[in-house]
């Protein structure tokens, strides 16, 4: 090749990479998408964990939520108060008193105490398990199957498989929600952290029932509704159930209860 064939061709490389700069340059100016102060502040004070706990995708979709008032200040779980008041100094609200909450296990059912029906052989899974007849191996249909979906969706650590039912370490939960969105049956709720009292069972039969099953069950007696002076604690479907918001703590359900099924 010609030394003026090298030249023409540097000539049109170089001037073609320059018109596609130029036109690179305008559409990213006619293009650009504005960036909200507000979204990237919030975002710095979320933890990063995109758990999912808040109701969003992650923590990028809940900045841009709380940015445009779509989510209160509060939303994310794993940050918890602390976030909650730096988001709402940014954001020019206050963030409010809020508790910290944890999950909690509604069941008792350890292997000493529920009996099983049949060895169980397959997924060890919750979710398998309770595909099979009886809904696991237990032979209570309402309590914890022991196989740990709910450990494996925990990113913190803070649930664990001990003496075959789920237990929450309270230190490390974060109430992200996970384990609750995950158990089959329904056994995990949020809880306050500093809750005194908390019913262990989810079973909705009849005492009699629950007794054939497992040692350890709520009986739907209702004694403890008729100590409660404050009216926190109902039976409904055969199991009790504690208000938190109406709760003083004096332990009086926990005392009258046959079963010992309030913690």
């Amino acid at each position: 090749m010609s030394v003026s064939g090298i030249i023409l061709a540097a000539v049109v490389v170089g001037g073609t990479g320059l018109v596609i700069s130029v036109l690179l340059g305008i559409a990213s100016e006619k293009f650009k998408v504005p960036i909200d102060e507000k979204e990237v502040a919030v975002r710095e004070c979320l933890p990063g964990n995109n758990c999912g706990g808040c109701g969003y995708a992650g923590c990028d979709s809940l900045a841009k939520a709380i940015a445009a008032g779509e989510a209160p200040v509060g939303a994310c779980p794993v940050g918890g108060p602390d976030a909650a008041a730096k988001i709402g100094a940014i954001m020019g609200v206050d963030a409010g008193a809020s508790e910290k909450k944890v999950a909690f296990v509604k069941c008792a059912g350890t292997c000493e105490k529920a009996k099983t029906q049949y060895e169980y052989y397959g997924n060890e899974d919750c979710i398998s398990a309770i595909s099979v007849p009886g809904g696991g191996p237990k032979a209570c249909s309402f309590g914890c199957t022991g196989f740990g979906s709910c450990v494996k969706v925990c990113d913190f650590d803070a649930i664990h498989i001990v003496n075959g039912i789920a237990q929450v370490d309270k230190e490390k939960c974060v109430a992200c929600g996970k384990c609750v969105a995950t158990c089959p049956k329904s056994l995990i709720e949020l809880v306050p952290y500093s809750a005194p009292h908390k019913v262990q069972c989810n079973s909705k039969e009849f005492g009699k029932a629950v007794k054939e099953v497992c040692s350890a069950g709520c009986i739907g007696c209702k004694m403890c509704t008729k100590v409660c002076e404050e009216g926190a604690i109902t039976v409904e479907n055969n199991v009790a159930k504690i208000d938190y918001s109406k709760c003083t703590g004096c332990g009086k359900c926990a005392e009258k209860c046959p079963a010992k099924i309030i913690l």
